[in-house]
């Protein structure tokens, strides 16, 4: 009988401990391609964007993050859209580590520079390709993954966590539609517990005004994968940014891609009409009500303006690319709602609570 019972009480403590594991996220350094790995409690994993096709360099870095955590294999798959800096490591992933189900956008308005990287879904695929809408569900064991924008759809209804009627959008500046890659993009909402991620790589202002306006069917969020590689140029429209409220911001920029630029889309104020904004990323992104912190991949070299970069023990990469070591950002997230962000150059970590 006694054995018996410490047999029981080893298997609950099991369980439990099982139960109590974290959601690790761990962003890629592919230079300005966005590449993200989630590792469930479960041990399930997913792959958003895969970098860059050059010489494999961003398919090895995924694959020693892959490494890092564990894995034998990508359980899923979601490629953004049809770009040589998300879609382009695939085939070089494929060749790594075995890949399960991928999913992204449908092949409408598909131009004709980017069938190679809609043929690099395909191939990579094998029959395992899924088109999603906005509100569909990514069978993420143990995190709640939806797909709030696609095919330049976006949500019928607001999530459960939205935020309602959003006051931001009177007299909100309105900007045209670009191209149809970063219009027709996959974004993702990931939930675990109290902590709320948004993705949207490369959407533009005008689905972003779509996401929150009249309507934030969004709401609030704990981290904002930054948009553009952190340059917001035509994307992070105040009405938008001052909907979903980030508590911490991570910036998966390249050395000279996204963050550093200066959005030349900012308007002058005229009577009657929206206030101009902040025209410096950075600063828009640091100036934004209840912002703790913004981590970044690499140090800005188009703009390395210690003012308009984050504190150095907080950027992963400092070189530029030739010398670049690839460092990733990790976080591990709790199921009580803190999370602990980790400098994979230095080991420099700060732990927040998801509010």
């Amino acid at each position: 009988m006694r054995n018996l019972l410490l047999t029981l009480l080893f298997a609950t403590a099991g369980v439990l401990g099982a139960q109590s594991k974290n959601l690790d996220i761990y962003w890629i350094d592919v230079e300005g391609g966005a590449s993200t790995l989630y590792v469930s409690p479960s041990g399930e994993s997913m792959l958003v964007d895969t970098g860059y096709e050059t010489g494999d360099r961003d398919a090895k870095r995924i694959y020693a993050a892959a490494q890092a955590a564990g894995l034998k294999k990508i359980d899923y798959v979601v490629i953004s859209h049809y770009h040589a800096d998300h879609a382009g490591g695939l085939p070089g992933v494929a060749k790594l580590i075995p890949l399960g189900k991928v999913y992204g956008r449908s092949d409408d308005e598909l131009e004709k520079q980017n069938e190679k990287w809609r043929n690099n879904v395909t191939d990579a695929a094998k029959g395992k390709r899924i088109v999603v809408k906005p509100g569909d569900t990514i069978p993420f064991k143990g995190v709640q993954t939806t797909v709030v924008v696609s095919d330049a759809k976006v949500l019928s209804k607001p999530l459960k966590r939205g935020g309602g009627a959003n006051p931001l959008c009177k007299d909100a500046e309105q900007q045209a539609a670009v191209g149809p890659e970063n219009q027709r993009m996959v974004g993702l909402m990931v939930e675990f517990g109290k902590f709320r991620l948004l993705n949207l790589q490369d959407l533009d202002w005008e689905r972003e005004m779509a996401l929150v306006c009249p309507i934030n069917e969004v709401g609030p969020i704990t981290l904002w994968h930054v948009s553009r590689h952190g340059g917001l140029t035509g994307s992070g429209a105040p009405a938008f940014l001052g909907a979903i409220h980030p508590q911490v911001i991570m910036v998966n920029n390249g050395p000279r891609k996204g963050l550093g630029q200066v959005d030349n889309t900012v308007k002058s104020t005229t009577p009657g009409g929206p206030k101009p904004y902040e025209k410096n990323s950075y600063l828009r992104m640091a100036k934004l009500a209840g912002v703790e912190d913004i981590w970044q991949g690499h140090l800005s070299l188009v703009d390395n303006d210690p003012a308009h970069n984050t504190a150095q023990n907080q950027i992963a990469n400092l070189e530029d690319t030739a010398d670049c070591k690839g460092n990733w950002i990790k976080a591990s997230i709790a199921p009580d709602g803190k999370f602990t962000i980790t400098n994979g150059r230095n080991n420099f970590s700060k732990t927040y609570t998801a509010h």
